[in-house]
């Protein structure tokens, strides 16, 4: 076998690949896991959404290349949501670049603005991709620690303390996942006052916005924020998109042209029907979002119910599509209580060691399920719970 590239010693598959083998292999076996761990959307996109993909595909004239920096009317719609939900001003024309879903946007960034002899500050816990993409161009990770304690917030004065001369991007995601943490606009004015005192570029990953939160917040918002921030945006959360692949990267067109010369030389633009009913799905009213998170209070109400059962505490306030909980002291790591559920009472949650040593106390689960699979769930930890002879925080 011809050897692989040097860059992807120490790139490890992804965790949930390996995991989804190990459950689809116990359900062949006969053991009905319930699977909480994964964050995709099960909910439908708006009728409206699909009705304009089939118009659209339907036109024997859509099935062509498309431009790399997409439609007219999407680019608009992108910044016409931005202006109504986050009151940011964003120009059309070279302020927006829609992408095939906003995690191909964080390779595209990294390889933009890394390489080797650089430096990128990553959040621990945090999405795995950060670390990855930054390892594969070369640059070195260098992780800040976010905890329970401080609200899962970076520490930005310590940081400032330390040698960050060779810190080109600090990777952030608020809300945060996988801690369901929330970021106000006072911290966004002091991170992008802090990236401009130290010629960093401040990425903010910005998918759960709209999932259990009533007032979605950009980071574009904040003073001088277009000089040194860019912001990644994606549909498949808040619009039950996320196989449909629809993202973008907001900010100055300086920085985005930057993204473009990579960006073009790897991929094409997206198939025309799913721009156009992405411009549709932008454009939908506050009901939708009003409706959509109904559902998930539902949902989060019984995900902490079985979070409790299982001995897990749960801070009060999370947004975003998951529940994160800290495991009872008698268990010395997540993934020996996520193996124990699993293999227990054939629940999966995702240990929350897989987004760093700062989660490895803690279990996330998500809300990606009906309401009827949680009480499903909550019978069978309750289950495990009495034939082990184990006490829950609290009864469900």
């Amino acid at each position: 076998m011809i050897a692989p590239a040097s860059r992807l010693d120490g790139i490890q598959e992804y965790y949930f690949a390996t995991k989804l083998r190990e459950i689809a292999q116990m359900r062949a076996e006969g053991h009905p896991v319930i699977n909480l761990g994964i964050g995709s959307p099960d909910l439908p996109p708006h009728p409206d959404v699909v009705e304009a993909l089939h118009t659209s595909a339907a036109d024997p004239a859509a099935h062509g290349y498309q431009s790399y920096t997409g439609l007219p009317v999407l680019r608009r719609a992108w910044a016409d949501w931005y202006a109504r939900h986050y009151g940011v001003s964003i120009a059309p024309d070279q302020e927006v670049l829609p992408l095939i879903g906003s995690k191909e946007g964080i390779a595209h960034i990294a390889f933009t603005f890394l390489e080797s002899g650089d430096e990128a500050l990553v959040p621990n816990p945090g999405y795995p991709t950060y670390r990855a993409a930054t390892r594969l161009t070369g640059a070195e990770v260098r992780e800040y620690t976010l905890d329970e304690r401080h609200k899962w917030l970076p520490d930005l004065d310590a940081l400032a303390g330390a040698d960050l001369s060779k810190v080109k991007v600090m990777w952030i995601n608020y809300p945060h996942m996988p801690t369901g943490a929330a970021a106000d606009a006072g911290f966004f004015e002091e991170v992008v006052a802090f990236g401009k005192a130290h010629k960093i570029l401040i990425v903010n990953d910005n998918p759960y916005s709209f999932i259990l939160n009533d007032r979605p917040l950009s980071i574009l918002a904040a003073r001088d924020a277009f000089d040194i921030a860019l912001e990644l945006n994606s549909l498949s959360k808040s619009h039950n998109l996320a196989g449909w692949r629809l993202g973008a990267l907001l900010g100055k067109g300086r920085y985005l042209s930057e993204v473009l010369r990579f960006k073009s030389n790897l991929d094409s633009g997206q198939f025309q029907a799913v721009q156009l009913a992405a411009a549709k799905a932008l454009a939908a009213d506050e009901s939708w979002y009003r409706e959509l998170n109904d559902q998930y209070r539902l949902r989060q109400q019984k995900a902490v119910a079985v979070m409790r059962m299982a001995g897990c505490q749960v801070p009060e306030g999370q947004q975003g599509m998951f529940v994160w909980g800290r495991i009872p002291a008698q268990y010395p790591d997540a993934y020996s209580l996520s193996d124990r559920l699993l293999y227990d009472a054939r629940v999966f949650l995702t240990p929350g060691g897989i987004f760093g040593s700062a989660g490895e106390q803690y279990l996330r689960i998500s809300l990606c399920q009906p309401v009827a699979v949680f009480e499903e769930a909550l019978e069978r930890v309750r289950q495990m719970s009495i034939s082990s002879h184990t006490q829950p925080l609290q009864t469900a």
